[in-house]
């Protein structure tokens, strides 16, 4: 049968089908792939170049290299300029295509071209000399589309070869290849090596698809030969701007260039650094950049006249920059600071969170607030929060929704707000609500099985499951995650496969939620004794397939490997979506194929595995470098898998680098022992941003003290305090007090996660002055334990100054008896707290006596 082939050209002609080379003497209709014309053979399918010889396969290439437009020959996507990856179908076809080479020769590469990016890790280390592969190097370094196990492969064969990275046009050369280097090969260039090759434009151009690892070393090697941030901020690769660790973007003083500052996109932590300078140098906001302009801190605001605020959000609206919520409820406190403005639609649509429709009101009705608030990002407010709760019973009241049942007109000026219905309104409202629900991140419980209800009951647009095509499906994506059995089995059989082939590849549901439906697909019932069939034989074709868990239950699966060889083909196939008990299958032929441990090129795919992997894999693991490390922590790994990889790490000789720390912070850092803690080195974290807000005391302790011995130098600084601020979870209350004279504005959520003994130490006045402008904010805390412990301690008339309703404070004349709670055994020496305790009944009843003569 005649099989559509290879899309990487323009649109193929109407009823375009072109045959496989095993099907030429079975249909009149076929033609020869030799004697194609040209613009045909961009059509062709990966069997059609397979069994080929090595002249035929040549100067098929050349052919296809020639008329063909490839995505990876463009290197471009969508006219973006970013390097684009392969299609699935021309990568499949490239691989089968130069699998017909013995050998390749540098005359083959060059033929070859954007073709040899089907070259398997095997075709590299068996195929091509070290001598021909140095020679080939102009060659390989223009082809787009390496995947990382492929450029490793290229370049360990390189310098094994005795390739040296002496200069920067030496690395520059590597081209595209350049992703194979490894963290230590690139620690090990000196300094010039990378300042000169960041001079040239096509080895930036390469920058841009390096793993963030590589980008941090990158960084690391600039900023070491670099003198003062504006040398730095000048330099710098746009790519690797927003991995300078923020320590080295303190200007203070120092002149700096604004262009230079716009010509770079930087993270919110880094634009803060700099922030206050850009605003003392550059009056007209307009001319700051969206990146620059999301740096904003309540400091330097504190700083300005309203006025100059409210012009800068209004500059911010028109500039769509986004703050955080931390942002917005000091912006909002800046802005409203005379009166609330009357042209609210000037400001950003996320401000409106943190007012109400009474302040709207000068600005238009509350229909028009509720549906910029729909349109606004809901996350900046926690889900369940109060103030979620709030604007959503607002809006119902509002839009006069008296029952549950809300109508399609009502559901589109909600927006977001849906999202925060119960499930009484989502039964209520049948399918009116779907549409808005689809753009929703996570569902409650409640919801999700409500969003059940309604889909199984066919009351919808969308009609039964039992009479779904797979274009119903493809509408239904962004509710898929929420379907279960119940509605899974009533989805015909042939829409679900057909969905999947056609339409699952594009879209944004993740490898393990299309394993859910491929479950679907596969018997319920297995057999246990299962022999594997002519028809179930896996073959190049069947491998290259990404259906193919559909193709197999798990004990066919079993049976069908047996005797099939893996190497090539494990980075593939653990993208496909297979299920946990293929999974499991597939992780036993891994075993079997590597008994003394996974190979170092395969780690970082293993995330389809993660469930099953044990703490005796990762014992056989070489996790040489904090890049490895990095990519391990990428993958789903629960906290004991991912403290048995940290351990590894270490094991081996490996440093806590900033690289490793930068590493483990994303989710990981709160699982490190003591002993790891103490291992760091506090000038790492000058060169990293950890957040240990979330974990034990200890850990914020011991980072405390290292964060302050890291940043000592700066400690004069405005800048000090956006720089130790993630880490004063962990401050004595001496170092609290120095800093509530430096006007900090620190954040309420800062203050409530101090350390309980620094926080109960505190004066109202000192709590006053180190929240500056966010001090009102308190209030929402009030009853919240620790803040309601602190007010309880306090004087009431102190209480009082701080103008924020606080109650339960001491009384004059009285005296709070505060339950003590137990601590752990004192260090000083025993005789003196026995003498203590043998003075209490005295010093009690001397208490007692004074209050009754008084």
């Amino acid at each position: 049968m005649c099989k559509h082939g290879w899309l990487g050209a323009d649109a193929a002609p109407a009823g375009t089908y072109l045959c496989s080379s095993l099907a030429l003497n079975e249909t009149a209709a076929c033609t020869s792939v030799r004697s194609l014309r040209d613009r045909f053979v961009c059509y062709l399918s990966p069997s059609a170049v397979s069994n080929m010889s090595g002249d035929d396969a040549l100067s098929l290439a050349q052919r296809i290299n020639e008329s063909c437009t490839l995505n990876t020959t463009l290197g471009r996507t969508k006219g973006k300029g970013a390097p684009s990856s392969l299609t699935t179908e021309e990568l499949q076809v490239v691989s089968s295509l130069v699998r017909n080479f013995e050998r390749f020769t540098p005359a083959v590469l060059r033929v070859l071209d954007q073709i040899a990016v089907g070259l398997s890790v095997s075709d590299i280390e068996n195929k091509i000399s070290g001598e021909d592969l140095e020679a080939s190097i102009p060659i390989l370094g223009k082809v787009r589309g390496w995947n990382a196990d492929q450029s490793s492969a290229i370049i360990n064969k390189l310098l094994s070869s005795g390739y040296q990275i002496s200069s920067g046009q030496r690395l520059a050369k590597l081209g595209s290849l350049v992703a194979g280097l490894n963290s230590s090969t690139l620690r090990s260039l000196p300094p010039e090596v990378i300042l000169e090759a960041i001079k040239l434009h096509e080895f930036v151009q390469q920058i841009e698809v390096l793993p963030s690892p590589l980008k941090r070393i990158f960084v690391e090697k600039i900023s070491s030969s670099v003198a003062n941030p504006s040398d730095l901020v000048k330099l710098i690769p746009a790519a690797l701007a927003s991995y300078i660790p923020k320590s080295l973007l303190i200007f203070e003083g120092e002149k700096l260039s604004v262009e230079d500052l716009n010509s770079k996109m930087w993270t919110r932590e880094q634009a803060a650094m700099f922030f206050r300078d850009v605003i003392k140098t550059e009056p007209d906001f307009s001319r700051l950049s969206q990146s620059v302009l999301q740096g904003y801190t309540c400091a330097v605001a504190n700083e300005m006249d309203p006025e100059r605020v409210q012009e800068l959000a209004t500059v911010m609206k028109r500039k769509n920059v986004k703050l955080g919520a931390d942002q917005l409820s000091c912006l909002v406190k800046m802005v409203t600071l005379r009166g609330v403005p009357k042209d609210l639609d000037s400001y950003p649509k996320d401000l409106l969170l943190f007012l109400s429709p009474s302040d709207y009101a000068a600005t238009g009705s509350c229909k028009q607030y509720f549906a910029n608030v729909g349109k606004a990002n809901l996350d900046l407010l926690q889900r369940e929060s109060s103030e979620r709760k709030r604007l959503l019973l607002e809006a119902l009241a509002c839009l006069k929704i008296p029952g549950t049942q809300v109508n399609k007109e009502n559901a589109k000026i909600l927006g977001h707000l849906v999202c925060d219905l119960g499930e009484e309104y989502i039964r209520s409202s049948a399918g009116t609500l779907l549409k808005e629900l689809s753009q929703c991140e996570s569902f409650l419980p409640g919801q999700e099985e409500a969003i059940r209800s309604v889909i199984s009951s066919g009351n919808t647009v969308f009609g039964p499951p039992q009479v779904w095509s797979a274009s119903t499906l493809n509408e239904l994506t962004g509710l898929i995650p929420v379907f279960d059995h119940s509605i899974w089995q009533k989805v015909p059989k042939d829409v679900l496969t057909l969905w999947l082939k056609n339409f699952a590849h594009d879209s944004p549901l993740s490898r393990a939620q299309l394993a859910t439906i491929v479950a679907e697909l596969l018997p319920s019932r297995q057999k246990r004794d299962v022999g594997c069939s002519d028809a179930k034989k896996i073959t190049e074709t069947v491998l290259n397939d990404e259906m193919m868990p559909i193709y197999y239950s798990p004990e066919e699966l079993r049976a069908c490997l047996k005797n099939v060889s893996l190497k090539d083909y494990f980075p593939q196939i653990l993208t496909y979506p297979f299920t946990k008990e293929q999974l499991a299958v597939v992780k036993e032929k891994l075993d079997e194929t590597y008994p003394d441990g996974y190979p170092e090129s395969l780690l970082p795919r293993l995330g389809p595995l993660a469930s099953l992997i044990t703490a005796e894999d990762v014992s056989k693991w070489k996790i040489t470098s904090a890049d490895m490390l990095a990519a391990l922590l990428q993958l789903d790994l629960q906290n004991e898998q991912a403290a048995a990889v940290i351990s590894r790490y270490v094991a081996l000789g490996n440093p806590l680098n900033a690289t490793a720390l930068n590493a483990i912070d994303t989710k990981y850092l709160c699982i490190l022992n003591a002993t790891l803690l103490n291992m760091i080195d506090p000038n790492s974290l000058k060169l990293a941003s950890l957040h240990p807000s979330a974990c034990s005391q200890l850990t914020k302790d011991i980072l405390y003290v290292k964060a302050k011995r890291a940043f000592s130098d700066q400690h004069y600084l405005r800048s000090y305090y956006t720089l130790i601020e993630p880490y004063l979870g962990g401050a004595p209350v001496e170092d609290l007090r120095a800093l509530s004279k430096d006007n900090v504005n620190m954040n309420v959520d800062t203050l409530v996660n101090l350390r309980r003994d620094a926080l109960m130490s505190l004066t109202p006045a000192e709590v006053k002055d180190l929240l500056g402008i966010n001090l009102r904010d308190l209030s929402n805390w009030r009853n919240t334990p620790p803040i309601q412990e602190w007010a309880r301690r306090q004087k009431q008339t102190e209480l009082d100054k701080l103008g924020v309703g606080f109650t339960g404070g001491t009384q004059e004349g009285y005296m709070n008896i505060v339950t003590p709670k137990f601590q752990p055994p004192s260090s000083a020496p025993l005789g003196t707290v026995a003498t203590m305790l043998h003075l209490l009944p005295a010093l009690l009843l001397s208490f007692l006596m004074m209050s009754v003569l008084s």
